[in-house]
């Protein structure tokens, strides 16, 4: 089975293609492009360099959120349109649970944190045995001394990974012992994390409903909450 996988949920997007759990390849760009410019055209040159073609993918991946609107939006788009063109399975999977299945690698606590600004961050907690990885906390928006809270009543080493774990770690460290930071190529958004996940899901037998599959933001945008605000100024039922 051939997953192709979409990142699109911070400044770097990438693509991976995963064969029976295998990676076989993975494009990234992180240098602030448009992800509704880049994005295909990596798809697109990975499968060429592959010698595969769309008529090869046998399912489709996306990080479904949280992250950047627009950016999760582009992910989920295309991941749609692939999908519906070539009539094949569509999983979408938490952006940061994507995160800690490709960088766990040793046993310990993954704290997957992305800033989320307004003081928040977008967090998830896992914890990983013999290369299992085990969900303790689910996607949530929290701020740095609600996240502190939580890693402080868990024991054993703690892994800070994400665009929010530099931020995390100098806020948190003082009173966290055993927090440490992940190295700069296993502490990002990857692709190849997303199409692993998919995977986990595909062995596990889950069947996705890539119809009905919709971004996951924890929060609602700036726009949306400014017309909430309008609304109750002016007492407006929404």
């Amino acid at each position: 089975m051939r997953i192709l996988a979409f990142e699109t949920s911070a400044k770097a997007v990438s693509t991976a293609l995963v064969e029976n759990g295998l990676l076989l390849g993975e494009y990234l760009q992180n240098n602030g492009q448009t992800h509704s410019r880049t994005l295909m055209k990596l798809a697109e040159d990975l499968l060429h360099n592959l010698d595969l073609t769309p008529a090869d993918v046998d399912a489709v991946a996306c990080a479904a959120g949280p992250g950047s609107f627009t950016g999760v939006r582009i992910g989920v788009a295309a991941a749609k349109g692939f999908a519906w063109g070539r009539e094949v399975p569509l999983y979408g999977v938490s952006t940061l649970e994507a995160m800690a299945r490709g960088a766990a690698f040793a046993d310990g606590i993954y704290c997957t944190a992305m800033d989320a600004r307004r003081s928040q961050v977008y967090t998830a907690l896992f914890t990983c045995h013999g290369g299992v990885l085990k969900r303790l906390l689910d996607d949530s928006a929290l701020s740095l001394e609600e996240l502190g809270a939580h890693l402080r009543a868990l024991e054993g080493e703690k892994y800070l990974l994400g665009d929010g774990a530099a931020l995390s770690l100098e806020a948190l460290n003082a009173s966290i012992p055993g927090l440490r930071l992940l190295p700069e190529h296993l502490r990002y958004q990857r692709a190849s994390g997303v199409a692993l996940l998919a995977w986990d899901m595909a062995q596990a037998g889950l069947q996705p409903d890539g119809a009905a599959l919709a971004p996951n933001y924890l929060r609602l945008s700036q726009a949306e909450r400014e017309r909430l605000a309008r609304q109750q100024t002016e007492g407006v039922t929404p």
